[in-house]
């Protein structure tokens, strides 16, 4: 079985139900999630060994993190125990054609005051296959974005396969500093998940011209993407058509060897939880390739991923490779008897 290592933030999310604004609550569901979490769920629910690295305070609610993964899952062996506080973000379920919005409560948490010396990565690693990690992690602190940068030079000194997603989040950071910090991170990526504008802000990449397709504009940012950093074997990303915030249009991409491999196109509505739809989608991507799949298989198994993940509530995919296959085979609305 293979190892997969994962390093962020998990948090508690607390969101409000559909048709009803933050400042109108009397009560908030709860949930537990956060990107690099998402993945590892997903993966784990794909039948690989993963271990999340990660810190939460020693209390009644660090407790719970550590019951939601390993109940999903994924071994706890590198959660750490420390600090004052778990971060939390709010959630005001969008609808309709109003937005989804969250407000953020995580500054100080216990990941954020995570110092180096706390982690011994080459125990981490030590048979592992893949390492994923995404770019909300460096934006938490100074001293992770460091530390997140060890990680992967340790990763790639020990032969592991590094994943990273861009996962900008502009509540946590400016433009010109995550630029900075992805331009260090990428020499030592193996795949990537990010889009067009992520080329154009955070790399420098002079825009497409106007007349280009969509697809052949992807195409050209994923190829000078790979002219800077010939490390990166594999980019992915999706187009999203948002027709409302309960109705979308999902198609998956996936470049590797100088081509471009599309999803068919999924119409997604009702959607019932957008959140972690991305992650659902980068560990689709992350299994694909971990299997051996053709490039139309893994595109098609991400984008599949995504797709069923806004039917359910919470952050996590919960569905299996087997589940996700059928779906793929199959398509959707059939009764399963």
């Amino acid at each position: 079985m293979k190892k997969i290592i994962t390093f962020g933030e998990i948090l508690l999310r607390l969101s409000t139900t559909v048709g009803e604004r933050l400042l109108q609550a009397n009560q908030l569901n709860m949930n537990y999630g956060g990107a690099e979490a998402n993945v590892a769920i997903s993966l784990a629910n794909f039948g690989y060994d993963v271990n999340m690295v990660s810190k939460v305070p020693d209390n009644s609610l660090g407790l719970a993190v550590e019951k939601h993964l390993k109940a999903n899952g994924v071994k706890t062996d590198y959660l750490l125990k420390g600090g004052e506080r778990l971060g939390t973000y709010y959630l005001e379920t969008g609808i309709g054609e109003r937005s989804a919005q969250v407000v953020y409560d995580r500054k100080y948490s216990s990941i954020s005051m995570l110092v180096e010396d706390e982690i011994d990565f080459e125990e981490v690693f030590r048979d592992a296959t893949l390492f994923h990690v995404t770019g909300i992690t460096p934006a938490l602190s100074p001293a992770l974005s460091e530390i997140t940068l060890l990680a992967l030079k340790k990763a790639k000194e020990l032969g592991v396969t590094t994943s990273f997603d861009f996962n900008y989040r502009s509540k946590l950071w400016s433009k010109d500093e995550a630029a900075v910090v992805f331009k260090q991170l990428l020499p030592y990526v193996d795949i990537c998940s990010c889009g067009d504008k992520d080329a154009i802000h955070f790399l420098g990449i002079e825009e497409a011209a106007e007349t280009l397709e969509a697809s052949e504009k992807l195409s050209y940012y994923y190829a000078e993407i790979q002219e800077k950093y010939p490390n990166i074997t594999y980019l992915s990303s999706t187009f999203r058509e948002v027709l409302s915030a309960s109705e979308n249009d999902l198609q998956g991409n996936f470049y590797v060897d100088g081509i471009l491999y599309q999803s068919k196109v999924h119409h997604i509505n009702p959607i019932v939880d957008r959140v972690g739809g991305g992650d659902a989608f980068a560990s689709g991507i992350l299994h694909g390739i971990l299997e051996g799949m053709s490039p139309e298989e893994v595109i098609s198994f991400a984008t599949a991923a995504s797709a069923l993940k806004h039917t359910v509530h919470g952050d996590c995919n919960v569905f299996s490779a087997t589940d996700l296959q059928w779906f793929t085979a199959n398509g959707s609305g059939k009764i399963i008897r």
